[in-house]
């Protein structure tokens, strides 16, 4: 009878560093899809907030930390980063926790080595802290989220994590080769 291993998405991948910047995997509890029900936004906010710390997003948007981050994914949805939901009252939520992988993108140059890959402006006076787009990173579509004033979290379909890795790679040694 075959044996199923649990690994990462980026295992064996990651971590990458070149010149000023580091690639790494963040591996959450869980990542949990929300769609609050047609007027209960505000009611499954506050329980969000009760439960994890964290308030449902506004469009373009992440509320909370590492260890609960709640990121807005389109109209009416979110995913919750972090801890395990198991019922949330007027919304109606998914694991997706086995088809996301969730990368971190850190130093100087991080919003450079995006540059040359995501069509958003990713600069800190256009893309504040808690602020996260839906993408594409080179083909892939993706969610970034600023996490601080040197990083992002590049969220990017499990099955896509190999083609990422080897993109944002490519852009980071290219990045610091260019700068010496």
């Amino acid at each position: 009878m075959a044996r199923l291993l649990e690994i990462s998405p980026g295992a064996g991948l990651l971590p990458v560093a070149a010149g000023s910047c580091t690639l790494s995997e963040l591996t959450p509890e869980a990542i949990t899809s929300i769609a609050p029900m047609r007027g209960h936004t505000s009611a499954v906010s506050e329980a969000l907030k009760r439960l994890h710390g964290v308030a449902f997003p506004r469009p373009n948007r992440a509320t909370g930390k590492d260890g609960a981050r709640c990121i807005w994914f389109g109209p009416g949805r979110a995913v919750l980063v972090g801890p395990k939901i198991a019922t949330l009252k007027y919304a109606a939520i998914t694991d997706q926790s086995d088809g996301w992988a969730v990368l971190r993108l850190h130093g100087r140059d991080a919003a450079a080595v995006l540059a040359r890959l995501v069509p958003v402006d990713l600069r800190a006076r256009a893309f504040k802290r808690g602020h996260c787009a839906r993408t594409l990173l080179d083909h892939m579509p993706v969610s970034i989220t600023r996490t601080g004033a040197r990083s992002f979290d590049i969220m990017v379909f499990r099955s896509m994590t190999n083609s990422a890795v080897a993109v944002l790679t490519v852009s980071m040694k290219s990045l610091a080769a260019q700068n010496g």
